[in-house]
Protein backbone atom coordinates (compact mmCIF):
# COMPACT_ATOMS: atom_id res chain seq x y z
CA UNK A 1 0.00 0.00 0.00
CA UNK A 2 1.43 3.02 -0.95
CA UNK A 3 0.05 6.38 -0.05
CA UNK A 4 -0.81 7.98 -3.28
CA UNK A 5 -2.95 5.04 -4.34
CA UNK A 6 -5.79 5.74 -0.96
CA UNK A 7 -7.91 8.97 -0.69
CA UNK A 8 -7.78 10.50 2.83
CA UNK A 9 -10.59 8.55 4.44
CA UNK A 10 -9.03 5.42 3.67
CA UNK A 11 -5.77 6.84 4.72
CA UNK A 12 -7.29 7.52 7.80
CA UNK A 13 -8.50 4.00 8.16
CA UNK A 14 -5.54 1.74 6.90
CA UNK A 15 -2.33 3.67 7.09
CA UNK A 16 -0.02 2.67 9.97
CA UNK A 17 -1.52 -0.55 10.29
CA UNK A 18 1.42 -3.81 11.11
CA UNK A 19 -0.46 -6.77 12.40
CA UNK A 20 1.53 -9.55 14.70
CA UNK A 21 1.23 -13.02 14.16
CA UNK A 22 -2.14 -12.73 15.85
CA UNK A 23 -3.64 -10.83 13.34
CA UNK A 24 -5.48 -8.50 14.93
CA UNK A 25 -8.16 -6.06 12.64
CA UNK A 26 -7.75 -3.39 15.37
CA UNK A 27 -4.21 -1.94 15.77
CA UNK A 28 -2.58 -3.36 18.47
CA UNK A 29 -1.45 -1.23 21.76
CA UNK A 30 2.25 -2.31 22.83
CA UNK A 31 2.93 -1.81 26.41
CA UNK A 32 6.22 -1.96 27.03
CA UNK A 33 9.09 0.16 27.99
CA UNK A 34 11.88 -1.77 26.46
CA UNK A 35 12.23 -4.12 23.95
CA UNK A 36 14.58 -7.58 23.64
CA UNK A 37 17.28 -8.46 21.43
CA UNK A 38 18.26 -11.84 20.15
CA UNK A 39 22.33 -11.11 21.00
CA UNK A 40 24.52 -8.89 22.38
CA UNK A 41 25.53 -7.73 18.63
CA UNK A 42 22.19 -7.41 17.45
CA UNK A 43 22.16 -4.89 20.68
CA UNK A 44 24.64 -3.39 19.61
CA UNK A 45 23.38 -2.63 16.06
CA UNK A 46 20.27 -1.31 17.49
CA UNK A 47 21.82 1.18 19.80
CA UNK A 48 24.18 2.47 17.12
CA UNK A 49 21.62 2.55 14.63
CA UNK A 50 23.24 0.15 11.95
CA UNK A 51 20.36 -1.65 12.27
CA UNK A 52 16.68 -0.42 12.27
CA UNK A 53 14.42 -1.95 15.27
CA UNK A 54 12.78 -1.09 18.84
CA UNK A 55 14.88 -0.46 21.51
CA UNK A 56 13.03 1.61 24.08
CA UNK A 57 9.79 3.57 24.43
CA UNK A 58 11.15 6.52 24.98
CA UNK A 59 11.92 7.33 21.02
CA UNK A 60 10.69 4.07 19.56
CA UNK A 61 7.34 2.15 20.07
CA UNK A 62 5.45 -0.08 17.45
CA UNK A 63 2.09 1.68 18.62
CA UNK A 64 3.61 5.53 18.18
CA UNK A 65 5.07 4.59 15.31
CA UNK A 66 1.91 3.51 13.89
CA UNK A 67 0.17 6.83 14.81
CA UNK A 68 3.16 8.88 13.66
CA UNK A 69 3.23 7.35 10.20
CA UNK A 70 -1.09 7.80 9.76
CA UNK A 71 -0.53 10.98 11.03
CA UNK A 72 2.14 11.69 8.83
CA UNK A 73 0.19 10.36 5.48
CA UNK A 74 -2.73 12.90 6.12
CA UNK A 75 -0.34 15.36 6.22
CA UNK A 76 1.22 14.68 3.21
CA UNK A 77 4.69 14.48 5.20
CA UNK A 78 7.82 13.13 5.01
CA UNK A 79 7.88 12.49 8.44
CA UNK A 80 6.32 12.64 11.42
CA UNK A 81 7.06 12.30 15.24
CA UNK A 82 4.60 11.85 18.09
CA UNK A 83 4.95 14.38 21.70
CA UNK A 84 4.09 13.80 25.19
CA UNK A 85 1.89 17.48 24.26
CA UNK A 86 1.34 20.03 21.55
CA UNK A 87 3.13 22.16 24.02
CA UNK A 88 6.22 19.73 24.08
CA UNK A 89 5.92 19.67 20.04
CA UNK A 90 6.20 23.25 19.83
CA UNK A 91 9.49 23.21 22.32
CA UNK A 92 11.07 20.14 20.44
CA UNK A 93 10.80 22.06 17.14
CA UNK A 94 12.32 25.18 18.60
CA UNK A 95 15.15 23.00 20.39
CA UNK A 96 16.09 21.24 17.44
CA UNK A 97 16.80 24.37 15.03
CA UNK A 98 17.19 27.33 17.27
CA UNK A 99 20.72 28.34 19.06
CA UNK A 100 21.54 31.20 21.52
CA UNK A 101 21.79 34.49 19.00
CA UNK A 102 18.96 33.16 16.71
CA UNK A 103 15.65 35.07 16.09
CA UNK A 104 11.83 34.09 15.46
CA UNK A 105 9.10 36.07 13.99
CA UNK A 106 5.82 34.90 15.39
CA UNK A 107 2.39 35.70 14.79
CA UNK A 108 0.84 37.87 18.30
CA UNK A 109 -2.12 35.58 17.78
CA UNK A 110 -0.82 32.34 19.19
CA UNK A 111 -2.06 30.05 22.42
CA UNK A 112 -1.01 32.13 25.79
CA UNK A 113 1.73 29.23 26.52
CA UNK A 114 3.42 29.10 23.20
CA UNK A 115 3.23 33.06 23.78
CA UNK A 116 5.37 32.25 26.32
CA UNK A 117 7.54 29.76 25.50
CA UNK A 118 8.94 31.88 22.99
CA UNK A 119 8.83 35.53 24.92
CA UNK A 120 9.88 33.90 28.18
CA UNK A 121 11.79 30.85 27.96
CA UNK A 122 13.47 30.74 24.58
CA UNK A 123 14.29 34.28 25.57
CA UNK A 124 16.23 33.40 29.15
CA UNK A 125 18.88 30.97 26.71
CA UNK A 126 19.12 33.84 24.38
CA UNK A 127 16.45 33.53 21.80
CA UNK A 128 15.24 36.65 20.81
CA UNK A 129 11.71 36.57 19.55
CA UNK A 130 9.63 38.99 17.50
CA UNK A 131 5.57 39.21 17.77
CA UNK A 132 3.67 40.56 14.35
CA UNK A 133 0.15 40.71 13.17
CA UNK A 134 -0.76 37.00 11.39
CA UNK A 135 -2.60 38.85 8.72
CA UNK A 136 0.31 41.57 7.80
CA UNK A 137 2.74 40.15 5.20
CA UNK A 138 4.95 43.12 5.04
CA UNK A 139 5.09 43.24 8.79
CA UNK A 140 6.62 39.94 8.72
CA UNK A 141 9.12 40.61 6.37
CA UNK A 142 9.92 43.66 8.48
CA UNK A 143 10.55 41.44 11.41
CA UNK A 144 13.14 39.75 9.62
CA UNK A 145 17.26 40.11 11.15
CA UNK A 146 20.25 38.44 9.59
CA UNK A 147 19.77 35.78 12.48
CA UNK A 148 16.26 34.77 11.46
CA UNK A 149 15.40 31.37 11.56
CA UNK A 150 11.85 30.34 12.00
CA UNK A 151 8.77 31.86 11.19
CA UNK A 152 5.85 30.23 13.77
CA UNK A 153 1.98 31.02 13.30
CA UNK A 154 -1.34 29.34 14.14
CA UNK A 155 -3.99 29.70 11.53
CA UNK A 156 -6.64 30.21 12.18
CA UNK A 157 -5.49 31.90 15.19
CA UNK A 158 -6.19 31.18 19.17
CA UNK A 159 -9.15 32.42 19.44
CA UNK A 160 -10.08 35.22 17.11
CA UNK A 161 -9.81 32.84 14.30
CA UNK A 162 -7.50 35.12 11.93
CA UNK A 163 -6.48 33.55 8.58
CA UNK A 164 -2.69 33.47 7.25
CA UNK A 165 -1.36 33.62 4.09
CA UNK A 166 0.51 30.85 4.34
CA UNK A 167 1.72 30.82 0.97
CA UNK A 168 2.94 34.15 1.06
CA UNK A 169 4.86 33.60 4.42
CA UNK A 170 6.30 30.70 3.17
CA UNK A 171 7.83 32.73 0.51
CA UNK A 172 8.82 35.65 2.83
CA UNK A 173 10.77 33.01 5.09
CA UNK A 174 12.02 31.48 2.52
CA UNK A 175 13.67 34.55 1.09
CA UNK A 176 15.59 35.31 4.35
CA UNK A 177 16.75 31.61 4.94
CA UNK A 178 14.47 30.80 7.60
CA UNK A 179 11.63 27.83 8.21
CA UNK A 180 7.81 28.25 8.33
CA UNK A 181 6.60 26.22 11.25
CA UNK A 182 2.34 26.04 11.15
CA UNK A 183 0.32 24.89 14.36
CA UNK A 184 -2.34 23.31 12.39
CA UNK A 185 -4.52 22.69 15.59
CA UNK A 186 -7.42 24.30 14.88
CA UNK A 187 -7.88 22.72 11.39
CA UNK A 188 -6.33 19.57 11.14
CA UNK A 189 -5.16 17.85 7.95
CA UNK A 190 -8.46 17.25 7.05
CA UNK A 191 -9.77 20.87 6.68
CA UNK A 192 -6.13 22.24 5.75
CA UNK A 193 -2.75 20.80 4.95
CA UNK A 194 0.34 24.07 5.03
CA UNK A 195 3.01 21.63 3.90
CA UNK A 196 1.18 21.79 0.19
CA UNK A 197 0.93 25.77 0.49
CA UNK A 198 4.50 25.98 1.09
CA UNK A 199 5.13 25.03 5.39
CA UNK A 200 8.06 23.65 6.13
CA UNK A 201 6.46 22.15 9.62
CA UNK A 202 3.38 21.23 10.82
CA UNK A 203 2.91 21.14 15.03
CA UNK A 204 -0.16 19.71 16.17
CA UNK A 205 -1.49 19.51 19.80
CA UNK A 206 -3.29 15.78 19.20
CA UNK A 207 -5.26 16.79 22.50
CA UNK A 208 -7.37 18.59 20.67
CA UNK A 209 -9.37 17.10 17.40
CA UNK A 210 -7.03 14.18 16.30
CA UNK A 211 -8.01 12.15 19.54
CA UNK A 212 -11.52 13.98 19.23
CA UNK A 213 -12.92 13.16 23.09
CA UNK A 214 -10.78 15.10 25.53
CA UNK A 215 -9.35 11.94 26.22
CA UNK A 216 -5.08 11.89 25.96
CA UNK A 217 -2.91 14.29 26.05
CA UNK A 218 -0.38 14.27 22.72
CA UNK A 219 1.56 16.35 20.45
CA UNK A 220 3.19 16.07 17.08
CA UNK A 221 6.03 17.24 14.49
CA UNK A 222 5.56 16.76 11.10
CA UNK A 223 8.45 17.50 8.32
CA UNK A 224 10.70 16.82 5.78
CA UNK A 225 12.90 13.87 6.70
CA UNK A 226 15.84 15.19 7.31
CA UNK A 227 14.75 18.38 9.97
CA UNK A 228 12.28 15.89 11.66
CA UNK A 229 15.08 12.14 11.85
CA UNK A 230 17.77 14.76 11.67
CA UNK A 231 17.02 17.67 14.13
CA UNK A 232 13.94 16.44 16.28
CA UNK A 233 14.66 12.87 16.67
CA UNK A 234 18.18 13.42 18.71
CA UNK A 235 16.18 15.92 20.42
CA UNK A 236 13.32 13.46 21.51
CA UNK A 237 16.22 10.48 22.15
CA UNK A 238 18.03 13.04 25.06
CA UNK A 239 15.43 14.65 26.32
CA UNK A 240 12.47 12.42 26.08
CA UNK A 241 8.75 14.28 25.20
CA UNK A 242 7.73 11.04 25.21
CA UNK A 243 4.24 9.96 23.79
CA UNK A 244 2.65 7.05 25.59
CA UNK A 245 2.07 3.86 23.79
CA UNK A 246 -1.44 4.34 25.32
CA UNK A 247 -2.13 8.06 24.22
CA UNK A 248 -0.51 7.07 20.87
CA UNK A 249 -2.86 4.51 20.34
CA UNK A 250 -6.06 6.67 20.89
CA UNK A 251 -4.92 8.85 19.26
CA UNK A 252 -4.51 6.67 16.56
CA UNK A 253 -8.12 5.55 16.92
CA UNK A 254 -9.36 9.16 16.66
CA UNK A 255 -7.75 9.81 13.75
CA UNK A 256 -10.26 7.08 11.58
CA UNK A 257 -12.98 9.61 11.79
CA UNK A 258 -11.27 12.62 12.04
CA UNK A 259 -12.73 14.09 8.04
CA UNK A 260 -16.39 12.78 8.90
CA UNK A 261 -15.80 15.10 12.35
CA UNK A 262 -14.29 18.06 11.23
CA UNK A 263 -16.96 18.45 8.34
CA UNK A 264 -20.10 17.74 11.25
CA UNK A 265 -17.94 20.33 13.44
CA UNK A 266 -17.73 22.88 10.31
CA UNK A 267 -21.48 22.52 9.86
CA UNK A 268 -22.45 23.38 13.28
CA UNK A 269 -19.86 25.93 13.73
CA UNK A 270 -21.44 27.83 10.50
CA UNK A 271 -24.76 27.71 11.90
CA UNK A 272 -24.24 29.14 15.39
CA UNK A 273 -21.88 31.85 14.03
CA UNK A 274 -24.61 33.10 11.63
CA UNK A 275 -27.16 32.41 14.66
CA UNK A 276 -24.89 34.74 16.63
CA UNK A 277 -24.42 37.48 14.16
CA UNK A 278 -28.58 38.28 14.19
CA UNK A 279 -28.23 38.19 18.49
CA UNK A 280 -28.58 41.40 20.26
CA UNK A 281 -25.91 41.77 22.76
CA UNK A 282 -23.23 39.83 20.27
CA UNK A 283 -20.57 43.14 18.74
CA UNK A 284 -18.55 40.99 16.32
CA UNK A 285 -18.74 37.25 15.28
CA UNK A 286 -15.45 35.83 14.08
CA UNK A 287 -15.34 32.64 12.46
CA UNK A 288 -13.65 32.32 8.26
CA UNK A 289 -16.72 30.76 7.36
CA UNK A 290 -18.72 33.68 7.49
CA UNK A 291 -18.79 36.39 4.26
CA UNK A 292 -18.08 38.97 7.27
CA UNK A 293 -15.09 37.81 8.08
CA UNK A 294 -12.08 39.68 7.03
CA UNK A 295 -10.13 36.48 5.40
CA UNK A 296 -12.96 34.73 4.27
CA UNK A 297 -11.84 34.61 1.34
CA UNK A 298 -8.57 33.64 2.04
CA UNK A 299 -9.74 30.85 4.12
CA UNK A 300 -11.84 29.47 1.77
CA UNK A 301 -8.70 28.63 -0.62
CA UNK A 302 -6.99 27.37 2.13
CA UNK A 303 -9.20 25.42 3.76
CA UNK A 304 -11.70 22.95 3.60
CA UNK A 305 -14.78 24.79 5.41
CA UNK A 306 -14.48 26.80 8.16
CA UNK A 307 -13.27 24.70 11.40
CA UNK A 308 -15.25 24.20 14.83
CA UNK A 309 -13.99 27.39 15.98
CA UNK A 310 -16.19 30.42 17.11
CA UNK A 311 -15.62 33.46 19.07
CA UNK A 312 -17.37 36.59 19.23
CA UNK A 313 -17.41 39.78 21.78
CA UNK A 314 -20.28 40.64 23.86
CA UNK A 315 -21.36 44.28 24.93
CA UNK A 316 -20.80 45.08 28.73
CA UNK A 317 -17.34 43.38 28.80
CA UNK A 318 -16.05 40.24 31.02
CA UNK A 319 -18.82 41.05 33.51
CA UNK A 320 -21.34 40.10 31.11
CA UNK A 321 -19.40 37.28 29.34
CA UNK A 322 -18.93 35.77 32.58
CA UNK A 323 -22.87 35.90 33.23
CA UNK A 324 -23.25 34.09 29.42
CA UNK A 325 -20.64 30.88 30.95
CA UNK A 326 -22.75 30.84 33.82
CA UNK A 327 -25.82 30.64 32.51
CA UNK A 328 -25.19 27.96 30.28
CA UNK A 329 -26.61 24.34 31.66
CA UNK A 330 -25.20 22.19 29.20
CA UNK A 331 -21.94 23.65 27.42
CA UNK A 332 -18.79 22.51 28.86
CA UNK A 333 -16.95 25.45 30.73
CA UNK A 334 -13.39 24.12 30.13
CA UNK A 335 -10.37 25.90 28.06
CA UNK A 336 -10.12 22.58 26.05
CA UNK A 337 -11.67 22.70 22.40
CA UNK A 338 -11.66 19.98 19.90
CA UNK A 339 -13.65 17.72 21.58
CA UNK A 340 -16.93 16.15 20.72
CA UNK A 341 -18.46 18.17 23.55
CA UNK A 342 -19.27 21.59 22.93
CA UNK A 343 -17.18 24.03 25.25
CA UNK A 344 -16.87 27.68 26.10
CA UNK A 345 -14.05 29.85 27.93
CA UNK A 346 -12.85 33.30 28.49
CA UNK A 347 -9.73 33.58 26.49
CA UNK A 348 -8.84 36.77 28.72
CA UNK A 349 -9.14 34.89 31.88
CA UNK A 350 -8.20 31.86 31.30
CA UNK A 351 -6.02 30.72 27.86
CA UNK A 352 -4.54 33.84 27.50
CA UNK A 353 -4.41 35.01 31.09
CA UNK A 354 -0.74 35.03 31.92
CA UNK A 355 0.26 37.26 28.31
CA UNK A 356 -0.73 40.46 30.56
CA UNK A 357 -3.44 43.14 29.49
CA UNK A 358 -1.01 44.52 26.71
CA UNK A 359 -0.26 41.60 24.85
CA UNK A 360 -3.81 40.64 25.28
CA UNK A 361 -4.59 43.77 23.99
CA UNK A 362 -2.39 44.10 20.87
CA UNK A 363 -3.74 40.37 19.74
CA UNK A 364 -7.14 42.24 19.79
CA UNK A 365 -8.23 39.77 22.97
CA UNK A 366 -10.81 42.09 24.83
CA UNK A 367 -12.63 41.63 28.60
CA UNK A 368 -16.14 40.88 26.56
CA UNK A 369 -14.20 37.89 24.38
CA UNK A 370 -15.81 34.55 24.48
CA UNK A 371 -14.30 31.33 22.51
CA UNK A 372 -17.01 28.36 21.80
CA UNK A 373 -15.15 25.04 20.31
CA UNK A 374 -18.85 23.95 18.72
CA UNK A 375 -19.20 20.23 19.11
CA UNK A 376 -21.61 18.07 17.99
CA UNK A 377 -24.37 18.30 19.77
CA UNK A 378 -27.60 19.38 17.72
CA UNK A 379 -26.89 22.50 16.89
CA UNK A 380 -30.65 23.39 18.61
CA UNK A 381 -29.82 22.86 21.76
CA UNK A 382 -26.27 24.40 21.17
CA UNK A 383 -28.44 27.95 20.07
CA UNK A 384 -30.55 26.85 22.57
CA UNK A 385 -28.47 26.96 25.68
CA UNK A 386 -26.28 29.70 24.56
CA UNK A 387 -29.75 31.55 24.18
CA UNK A 388 -30.35 30.94 28.05
CA UNK A 389 -27.23 32.23 28.94
CA UNK A 390 -26.94 35.24 26.88
CA UNK A 391 -30.65 35.96 28.61
CA UNK A 392 -28.72 35.81 32.46
CA UNK A 393 -26.36 38.54 30.62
Amino acid sequence: MTNDDYQFETLALRTGIHRSQFQEHSEAMYLTSSFVFDSAAQAADRFAEREPGYIYSRFTNPTVGAMQERLGALEGAEACLGMASGMSAILACAMSLLKSGDHVVASHSIFGSTVQLFGGIMKRFGVETTFVSPTDVQAWERAVTPTTRLFFLETPSNPLTEVSDIAALAQVAHRAGALLAVDNCFCTPAVQKPLQLGADIVIHSATKYLDGQGRVLGGAVLGSREFIMGSVYPFLRTAGPTLSAFNAWVILKGLETLRIRMDAHASNALALAKWLEEQPGIERVYYPGLPSHPQHELAMRQQRNGGGIVSFDVRGGQEAAWRIVDGTRMLSITANLGDTKSTITHPASTTHGRIGPQARAAAGIGDGLLRIAVGLESIDDIKADLARGMRGA
